[in-house]
């Protein structure tokens, strides 16, 4: 696969999109998901109100009407509405990077997941910009309710300083209603950085709910890792924030190891789904069908899923915190640097959805 468009304005790192392809088509064709399929497994809700606007930021690549329309035809749904905001002029731009990939995911996943727990199309609002967080503080001043943020880089390369401008920008989203997710990274404990741990930010922002990966198949599921043994390959995200310290919030979670030389702050990620690209995500993009994964997909499955709820939810990592039970406990596997436990865990944080108790909640 030819890498993916390099973005240079105004900026001294990449953020990158977080997904995945599998490394044998064929086969991960045979163990994919169809959204409305991994929703039920999941134990979506059914017939909530909804309302909630969706907001998808997207720094490359771009979408194409007909792919759309072909996806939620192939899984009998309606076609969201679909709306693209040019945040600082970057616009979509289908069919000149492999960047299309994160966008069909963001849009396919979020809408069929609103679908399933509505019965009705979603509203979504894609922002195009070259920084994240001026995307983010555009979708919160335009009354969006949900964000989705499928892009990232390590902390270290975000330096403190853009750090703290990021999570300033999403604490104002929150505080004006606008819940916010964040795929932790497809890179295991080391995030693709120069050590075995490294978390990815935005996710690492106590603002934003750091979303992980799992390899979830029709009876079991387990921490996404697909080298295991190694600390930097193809697996999720997860460790602690050498930026952010530890979150009163996050009720439970263990320590960063004593005598680490890693991080010792905020646990990454808050909550888990599906994400390895062998148990994947049907999708459609530049004109077929596909398999995709990666934590790209997890954001826009519980964006779609709390755009179910209603508007203006907010600070939503708190609540789900003080209620773990609606949540499955990951317990077996590893990211490299970090492992698996009972209860929450540097891999899969809270877990993954239960969703009707997480209605529940909202």
């Amino acid at each position: 696969m030819k890498a993916p468009r390099t973005h240079t304005r105004a900026r001294k790192y990449r953020n990158r999109p977080f997904y995945k392809l599998p490394k044998d088509p064929k086969a991960a064709a045979e163990t994919a998901w169809n959204v409305p399929a991994l929703c039920a497994a999941y134990d979506w809700p059914t017939g909530k109100s909804g309302g909630g606007v969706i907001a998808i930021v997207e720094l490359g690549g771009g979408w194409t009407q007909s792919d759309i329309n072909s996806f939620f035809r192939s899984i009998g749904q309606p076609t969201p509405s679909i709306t693209d905001v040019s945040v600082d002029g970057t616009e979509n731009t289908p069919g000149q990077s492999d960047d299309d990939y994160e966008v069909a995911l963001d849009i396919e996943v979020s809408g069929a997941a609103y679908y399933v727990a509505t019965g009705q199309a979603a509203t979504i609002r894609m922002y195009w910009s070259q920084d994240i967080g001026t995307a983010v503080a555009k979708a919160a001043s335009d009354g969006c309710d949900v964000c989705s943020i499928s892009w990232g880089s390590d902390e270290a390369n975000w330096g403190a300083t853009a750090l703290q401008q990021m999570e300033s920008t999403a604490e104002s989203a929150v505080a004006g209603g606008m819940a916010v997710f964040a795929a932790s990274g497809d890179n295991d404990s080391s995030d693709g950085g120069s050590t075995p741990a490294n978390v990815d930010a935005p996710a690492s922002c106590p603002h934003v709910v750091g979303c992980g990966g799992t390899t979830k198949t029709s009876t079991s599921e387990t921490v996404w890792n697909d080298n295991p043994g190694e600390t930097d390959g193809e697996g999720t995200g997860g460790g602690y924030s050498t930026v952010f310290p530890v979150q009163s919030f996050q009720i439970g979670a263990p320590p960063a190891p004593a005598n680490t030389k890693y991080g010792k702050g905020r646990m990454v990620p808050d909550v888990c789904a599906n994400a390895d690209p062998n148990t994947g995500y049907n999708i459609f993009v530049d004109g077929s069908a596909t398999v995709v994964g990666g934590t790209s997909a997890v954001a826009p499955l519980y964006a779609g899923l709390f755009a179910a709820f209603g508007t203006k939810l907010g600070w939503v990592t708190p609540t789900l915190w003080k209620n773990q039970k609606a949540f499955n406990d990951i317990t077996v596997g590893s990211n490299g640097f970090y492992s698996a436990a009972v209860g929450p865990d540097p891999c899969s944080g809270i877990g993954s959805p239960i969703a009707t108790s997480i209605a529940a909640l909202f």
